[in-house]
């Protein structure tokens, strides 16, 4: 009997069940409000993140990123960089206390924070970087503080490189890092306000702010240091400097004198007058801000210029950021090691060690670096060696791409519709205007048309770059250096087309005349020949007479000619003499003997290649 009410009891249950009405509402998912636990996570940060990085970081999706980007006033993709203090001001708001990423990987030496205790840090000279626009006075402002000429030598009146120099006053040392002033050089720019204490931003008082002053400036404030105007240029009649703090005050520096807290001194470099009011306003700053370091520790610092020497090989210059650097220490630059043979500074003044602040010019490693770069010294070779060899294993990237070949004459006529690309590949004296003209013509971009570089290194320009520029398809651009004959022919053979220059802006000129169609020179340097210098001789009255031997072509008495030392241009200038045995002649042909004198020039070696040229007028179409 139990047995059965169990069964219809179990029946019962069944049927309520099955006669059950159904319920077809979505279910609610319960209601959490959501904590954010302030500090209590960590979001750990690494230098250029983007926006992806962060969001993940965080823990939150992209769109919600960008959302509080929008917020903030910045609008972002998600693959864009975002600066520390807006990702601290997004952190914050979700809970997240933002820490430095701790770098304990050697290859990444120039990631690590170096920290010193108070009591290890020593007063240091100040770092002082010069800005400003084109032939506003920059180099004749630090040559009147130098008290030695730097601008006659100078291609087109424009600074090409990157000079680093240091000044005793009052027993103080001052640093200058003097960078190029045309829009050209905005990377070599950027780089002197990154190892900066102090800009001064120079500004002529006839001519008032220019873009390039505006782009200056915009460097030094994203630098974060003391900036100081000087106001060039004041012995001119046309000098107005009322109108550049005026202009200036538009872009938030607010003169003292106007209750503001930018100093601004005025200046007359030609005449050398406002210098030491200038001097002491730079020594007045260092004072307030009393800028440190610490000597006793191996060295750390940056490239300012680095270049291909004939005798010495590689050469850099370095500003000494902390520590000391000794003769015989190893140094890490970028990919690049060696140890440290000889110091020296602008005025080739020998060094046993080089202290905080202080701009050395170094030999002794194995490549050229990178202007920028950061170094490092160790004790140890085989641990710089092998930082190096890492380094380089991560960076290594392929170089060629298979495009069609085209030159800058028969660009438009040639180039297809699909193909959006220029390949260049560019060879120069000097890595820091190396990379001031490949940042340059990366950036242009005419009706989708754009630069690739396949390559820049320090240099001549050799057989491999030819072979290269023939397997990528690619203009040879040479910054300050030439081609022997030999590597001429192999180019001209190649269908390779070489483009030589001295001033940067030209390139960008005529790359962009060409991607418009419209390149059209007036004249045109026409290469006639070359001619190897055999011997030397010493002529009281007249000077050096070089005793050559023609290489290639014809050497003509009225050409321009060019001094190759190890195929990097060492002089232009005019023929003064051109002489068969003792008659003066027109001509000399491939194959002959001739000497030949240089106006203005003696420093001709045994060895050197004599190129000469001439100007053709060419018919604009």
């Amino acid at each position: 009997m139990p047995t059965y009410q169990n069964k219809n009891n179990q029946n019962q249950r069944k049927n309520n069940v099955q006669h059950k009405k159904p319920d077809n509402r979505r279910p609610v998912a319960p209601v959490k409000k959501e904590v954010k636990p302030a500090g209590e996570r960590i979001f750990v940060y690494k230098p250029d993140m983007n926006v992806a990085q962060v969001a993940e970081g965080l823990m939150i999706s992209n769109a919600v990123m960008i959302k509080k980007l929008m917020q903030l006033g910045l609008m972002a993709s998600i693959n864009q960089v975002i600066d520390r203090d807006t990702i601290e001001v997004i952190a914050l708001d979700e809970g997240f206390k933002v820490i430095n990423e701790v770098i304990t990987d050697l290859a990444r030496y120039d990631e690590m924070e170096i920290k010193d205790s108070d009591a290890d840090m020593k007063k240091r000279p100040p770092i002082v970087t010069v800005m400003g626009h084109v032939d506003h006075g920059k180099t004749t402002l630090l040559d009147a503080i130098r008290k030695s000429r730097v601008v006659e030598g100078e291609a087109g009146g424009i600074t090409q490189h990157i000079g680093a120099y240091q000044v005793i006053r009052n027993g103080d040392a001052i640093t200058f890092i003097d960078t190029p002033g045309h829009a050209a050089f905005t990377e070599m720019r950027a780089r002197g306000a990154k190892v900066t204490d102090i800009v001064v931003l120079v500004v002529a008082a006839d001519d008032g702010v220019m873009p390039q002053t505006i782009e200056a400036l915009d460097h030094a404030k994203a630098a974060k240091v003391p900036i100081i105007v000087a106001i060039n240029k004041m012995d001119k009649p046309s000098a107005n400097p009322d109108r550049v703090m005026t202009e200036l005050s538009e872009q938030g520096l607010i003169p003292e004198a106007w209750g503001g807290k930018t100093p601004f001194v005025q200046v007359s470099a030609l005449r050398k007058q406002g210098i030491d009011e200038l001097l002491d306003v730079i020594q007045l700053i260092s004072e307030i801000d009393e800028f440190k370091a610490n000597p006793n520790r191996l060295a750390k610092g940056t490239v300012i210029e680095a270049s291909l020497d004939k005798g010495r090989g590689p050469v850099a210059t370095l500003i000494i950021e902390t520590g000391t650097l000794k003769i015989g220490d190893y140094i890490v630059i970028g990919n690049t090691y060696g140890k440290v043979r000889t110091m020296q500074d602008d005025l080739k003044k020998r060094y046993n060690e080089a202290i905080p602040s202080q701009p050395i010019e170094v030999t002794g490693l194995n490549e050229v670096p990178q202007a920028g770069d950061i170094f490092m010294a160790f004790k140890d070779e085989r641990i710089t060696k092998d930082i190096a060899l890492e380094r380089q294993s991560r960076n290594k990237e392929g170089e060629s791409k298979a495009v069609k070949k085209t030159s800058l004459d028969t660009m438009f006529g040639e180039i297809e519709s699909t193909e959006k690309e220029l390949n260049i590949i560019i060879k120069g004296d000097v890595q820091g205007s190396i990379e001031a003209l490949k940042g340059l013509l990366e950036k242009i971009d005419v009706d989708g048309f754009h630069v690739n570089v396949v390559r820049s290194s320090v240099g001549a320009i050799t057989e491999s770059d030819v072979t290269l520029a023939n397997a990528s398809k690619a203009i040879l651009i040479g910054f300050n250096v030439r081609p022997t004959a030999s590597v001429k022919q192999q180019a001209d053979t190649q269908g390779v087309e070489i483009r030589l220059y001295n001033i940067i802006y030209r390139v960008q000129e005529d790359i962009e005349a060409a991607l418009k169609g419209m390149l059209a020179p007036t004249f045109e340097e026409i290469v006639t020949g070359q001619a190897e210098v055999r011997e030397v001789f010493k002529v009281s009255k007249i000077g050096a007479i070089a005793g050559c031997y023609i290489t290639d072509g014809v050497i003509r008495r009225d050409a321009l000619v060019r001094i190759l030392r190890n195929g990097v241009v060492a002089y232009e200038g005019k023929l003064a003499s051109l002489k068969r045995f003792k008659d003066d002649v027109k001509e000399v042909k491939y194959g002959y003997e001739c000497g030949l004198s240089i106006e203005n020039y003696n420093d001709i070696k045994v060895g050197d290649i004599i190129e000469a040229s001439q100007m053709k007028e060419v018919e604009v179409d």
